[in-house]
């Protein structure tokens, strides 16, 4: 089917959502019918659909991806998917998979995407025409072999799909009267996000025409606020998102609710994904991240009971997909709106993570039971399901935590459990602790297991997850209690052996690397590696009422430890850290990690700088500024305000081709958020980067990376001014402060 020529693409088209639009979705929500209590809480003791999984799927001109998809789909027993189709595809590689499809016992949701200079033009008869044609065909040939047809794409994104207002129901009325002519179920209007007073406003106007979609579909993605079971501070901002309590599992229902005010009997859900690059901002081990969201994601949705079925789209493609294609370049057009096709090589194919966590959850949750939320919304989640052969408990924490399993449940509740890993695999010995990554706890489908009591958020710890090879164990012998990273249950037992506290070798003058409030040493033969002790050595009266209630200091070392490393910022990798239980000093603790190979400090080449020197161990000043720089943007773009940001806290190796690699020590004073930086909190962590190094150097180091924020500014009086006040500070202290008043009885001591 021919589209129309570049002269006619210049269209004036008018505001996604009018007046009167906005009228109608104003005076639903103000009559109260968008309020739903505890609506962010699952609905206990319903069925989850059979069919509740599907995927978006598309072709290349190869074959061949014919015949891998149809492979796939089966080895992921999954029982519908859905397909984009458009002008052109009439007798293409789209439909020759489609016929494949349609041959097979899946059932197929066609979505119908018009192409965006078409959508523009829906006002002119030439377009209208051009678009009854189109789905006149479609629904001909293919209607009474789908499952649905769906009209809409990204509606409520003009940007993407074209439409405004009246386009987008001119549009619509055309293709109602063609389908619905021939008795196919449609399925619309496909709104993306959550923007429920889109979905209110366009089923307010089609009930008036009686033009409502047997499925109501809205692409109800959750990525934004990196965690499902989050509360949305997106939507009025982080102080209120505590008190509307708007989840994944919230939006469902909301939307659910909406679809049944207006008599559509099904919702669904049909693409939503988390993109890899999006991950990659703020975490490392995007591929494993994307699983885990996954597994949480259609977790929370089938425990929600808001949906007929949710899919994952696409399937295959290099920045979301289940399967890598290997085509790094992005189309014009986002996938989320038109899945045009496959464009990497079959041979380039790679099974990602999330494809396997997708086919065990496909084979233990749908068609079971949902017999409600054991826990939810308080930083770990514990969902009962039960099928006819397991009572299915799925548990994860959030990012970055960890909770013991005997916080949870009692000894005797875990003898005969079968715990499968997120990827469908049986563990080889249970875990000791719960993590981000969801796990399927499996019982007999007649037992009865309930939690202990409500978990409390102190059981909590912090933990990189995923760590190759690593596994996270509790110590607690002798009054001491702690935690340890190993590879396994045996590895673990002679790791409690060899580091047991009370048998640490002590810090030696010859081991000594650092001694003022803390001493650090290096101990090189009790691992097969040289690692790290850090100990407080005293804490000040006031600190001892201060962090009273605080973890202890090895502890928060740990925490910032996991950190640090789940979002990709350099630190000693953590071992163990251990504290007496009973310790009124708040010294008697240990934080024990990896050392870090290095050739010199910040301070160092700072220092040397300051002092005139042009370059330092052939690294010149332009290089320095330019990678310090480029780090701190990453450290503070990855939500790290670190709080002592001293020259010697960052360790600095040399590598090849005069690339300089950043670590950072003397962490557990880092705070940590899911946002950027403040511009306030930046340039206090860059004041005491810079308080050994000259203005004309602090010029270039600073102006760089201003010119690399958001904020494009200037190092102008505005930004110096914390500077200044930063060494007015030091200067004052190291005149008047504590360590200055020793100096002086010192000296009068010696005088006398």
């Amino acid at each position: 089917m021919s589209t129309s020529d570049n002269s006619q693409n210049k269209i004036e088209n008018g505001p996604l959502m009018d007046a009167n639009s906005l009228g109608n979705a104003l005076r639903y929500v103000f009559a109260g019918r968008l309020a739903l209590p505890d609506g962010h809480l699952p609905k206990a003791k319903h069925i989850v659909p059979v069919d509740f999984v599907g995927v978006g799927v598309t072709t290349s001109d190869d074959p061949a991806v014919d015949d891998y998809i149809l492979q796939r789909l089966t080895e992921l027993e999954i029982k519908q998917v859905r397909l984009d189709y458009t002008y052109g595809d009439e007798g293409g590689p789209v439909t020759r998979l489609l016929e494949r499809l349609l041959a097979t016992d899946i059932k197929v949701l066609l979505h119908l995407v018009q192409p965006f200079s078409e959508a523009q033009q829906m006002k002119t008869g030439s377009a209208q025409l051009r678009w009854r044609d189109f789905v006149q065909t479609v629904a001909s040939r293919f209607g009474s072999r789908v499952s649905a047809i769906e009209v809409g794409s990204t509606s409520n994104r003009r940007r993407w799909a074209g439409y405004d207002t009246e386009s987008f129901f001119n549009a619509w009325r055309i293709a109602f009267e063609e389908i619905k002519s021939r008795n196919i179920k449609l399925a619309g209007p496909n709104i993306s996000d959550f923007e429920p007073l889109h979905n209110i406003a366009v089923l307010t106007r089609l009930r008036r025409e009686n033009q409502l979609p047997d499925i109501h579909t809205n692409n109800l993605f959750s990525e934004r606020v990196t965690e499902p079971e989050r509360f949305d501070h997106r939507i009025f901002g982080t102080k209120l998102a505590m008190r509307l309590k708007v989840n994944l599992v919230k939006k469902a229902r909301i939307l659910k609710k909406i679809s049944d005010d207006f008599g559509v009997k099904e919702f669904i859900s049909p693409a939503a994904f988390w993109t890899l690059p999006r991950i990659r901002r703020v975490l490392v081990n995007g591929e494993e991240k994307q699983a885990d969201y996954l597994s949480r994601y259609l977790t929370l949705l089938a425990a929600s009971g808001a949906m007929q079925q949710a899919y994952w789209g696409p399937f295959i493609c290099h920045r979301e997909g289940l399967i890598d294609d290997g085509y790094e370049t992005y189309p014009e057009l986002e996938r989320i709106t038109h899945y045009r096709s496959v464009l990497g090589q079959r041979q380039d194919f790679r099974t990602r993570p999330a494809f396997y966590a997708m086919k065990n959850f496909n084979r233990l949750i749908p068609g079971s039971l949902y017999e409600g939320p054991l826990a939810t919304a308080e930083a770990i989640e514990v969902h009962a399901f039960r099928s006819k052969d397991k009572l299915i408990h799925v548990l994860w924490t959030a990012n970055g935590q960890a909770m013991p399993m005997h916080a949870l449940y009692a000894p005797a509740q875990l003898e005969n459990v079968e715990v499968i890993t997120r990827d469908g695999e049986i563990a080889v010995e249970k875990p000791e602790f719960v993590t981000e990554t969801p796990v399927f706890l499996c019982w007999p489908a007649g037992a009865k297991i309930e939690l202990k009591s409500s978990p409390n958020a102190r059981e909590r710890v912090s933990v990189y997850r995923h760590a190759p090879g690593k596994n996270l164990y509790e110590f607690e012998q002798d009054g001491w209690k702690g935690l340890l990273i190993a590879e396994n249950a045996e590895h673990a037992a002679a790791l409690k052996q060899k580091l047991h506290p009370a048998y640490l070798p002590e810090a030696t003058e010859a081991n000594t690397l650092r001694k003022a409030r803390n001493v650090i040493w290096r101990l090189d033969n009790i691992l097969d590696k040289p690692i790290v002790i850090k100990k407080p050595l005293r804490m000040p009266p006031h600190k001892l009422l201060l962090d009273k209630f605080k973890p202890c200091k090895s502890r928060r070392s740990w925490n910032a430890a996991a950190e640090l490393l789940r979002r990709g910022i350099p630190t000693g990798l953590p071992i163990a850290y251990f504290e007496r239980a009973d310790d009124k000093t708040l010294t008697d603790n240990y934080y024990l990690c990896d050392l870090v190979e290095h050739d010199f400090s910040a301070r160092d080449i700072l220092t040397a700088f300051n002092e005139g020197a042009t370059e330092y161990q052939g690294v010149s000043e332009d290089q320095l500024y330019q990678q310090l720089s480029q780090f701190l943007l990453e450290l503070h773009g990855r939500g790290v305000f670190f709080r002592d940001l001293a020259g010697g806290n960052i360790l600095i190796k040399k590598q090849a081709d005069a690339e300089l690699e950043f670590t950072l020590i003397d962490i557990n004073r880092a705070r940590f958020f899911n946002r950027n930086a403040t511009l306030a909190e930046r340039l206090s962590d860059l004041t005491r980067i810079c308080n050994k190094l000259h203005w004309p150097g602090r010029e270039k180091l600073v102006g760089h990376y201003l010119q690399h924020t958001k904020y494009k500014l200037p190092f102008n009086f505005r930004c110096r001014l914390p500077f200044y006040l930063y060494d007015f500070k030091v200067k004052f202290k190291r005149r008047y402060g504590r360590k200055a008043i020793k100096r002086l009885i010192k000296k009068l001591r010696g005088n006398r």
